[in-house]
């Protein structure tokens, strides 16, 4: 290549709307070779490095890592580029959650009363930001029944702990904050004293995972609470727990023992994650089954 084909540093950057330094600092880090030097020192680029340099200068505006510019700059670059793009979409949207929760914990502690800020930021520094969902997740592992079927108590798990808002009100930060501190003050005797106590905990749980979701429509519609085919197979499901019958004895029976009420802090955490999502929880559509079986009875 002719040394009049060849870019000076300073012209290099000057076309590209770069510093120097920065010129220099990519050259070094070797995602800017050089042709050659002259005779006085000073490097000298061929013309293509101009279309290099803007690559660079674009992906590091976009937060890219230089490690990942490297990759980029190799052959096979439309590919590379695609999947740094993608990652860099999954982290930013990352962040930006992380943000917004943040944004709405803070609106939380200046817009409550001063005598409620020590409380709330007491909640909020156990939770974390961004905040995680396995304090719950790890409370109903240890509540579920441990010969459960693997398959059964991951779908429990994953229905009674939603995903956390996308774009959070104070309100819901504040009520997972609680939800979080129920959770881990859950101790083994706490848990002994609200498990379910049936023979046949297998077909409870995935009974009623099939009723929730027949009945799941008519609550997010507004319909009152009426019998039908969610009815049937929420009482067949107790029944076959405890290796009963669907007859209207044991309806009356199951009637009395929900009408009793669960356990003060099942209740609490049913509450408290109605307020956080909003889709209905299994905890919404158990309360609307139930009733149905009040008014059948």
């Amino acid at each position: 290549m002719l040394s009049h084909e060849l870019l000076s540093i300073g012209e290099l950057a000057e076309r590209a709307g770069v510093s120097v330094r920065a010129v220099r600092f990519y050259s070094d880090r070797g995602l800017l070779p050089e042709a050659e030097r002259s005779g006085g020192g000073h490097r000298r680029y061929p013309p293509q490095a101009l279309e290099r340099l803007r690559t660079i200068r674009s992906l590091r505006g976009l937060d890219v890592s230089l490690p990942e510019i490297a990759g980029v700059l190799e052959e096979d670059a439309g590919e590379r580029l695609r999947d740094v793009v993608a990652r860099r979409l999954e982290d930013l949207s990352a962040e930006l959650r992380a943000m917004r929760w943040r944004e709405a914990a803070l609106r939380l502690l200046h817009d409550c009363p001063p005598g409620e800020r020590a409380e709330r930021l007491r909640l909020l520094g156990a939770v974390g930001s961004p905040p995680s969902t396995d304090a719950p997740a790890r409370y109903w592992r240890r509540l579920l029944p441990t010969r459960l079927p693997a398959r059964i108590a991951a779908a429990v798990v994953d229905a009674a702990v939603a995903p956390l808002p996308e774009q959070p009100s104070p309100g819901q930060v504040l009520a997972f904050a609680r939800l979080h501190e129920l959770t881990r003050a859950a101790d083994d005797g706490c848990l002994a004293a609200h498990r379910p106590a049936v023979a046949r905990p297998e077909l409870l749980y995935d009974g009623l995972r099939e009723a929730y979701a027949l009945a799941a429509p008519a609550l997010v519609a507004g319909h009152p609470p009426a019998g039908g085919e969610a009815l049937d197979c929420f009482v067949t499901a107790h029944a076959r727990s405890h290796e009963r019958r669907d007859t209207p004895a044991f309806r009356r029976e199951l009637n009395g023992a929900l009408a009793r009420g669960g356990h003060p802090v099942v209740r609490r955490y049913w509450e408290l994650a109605g307020e956080v999502s909003p889709d209905p929880t299994p905890g919404a559509v158990d309360a609307w089954l139930g009733e149905a079986l009040s008014r059948s009875v």
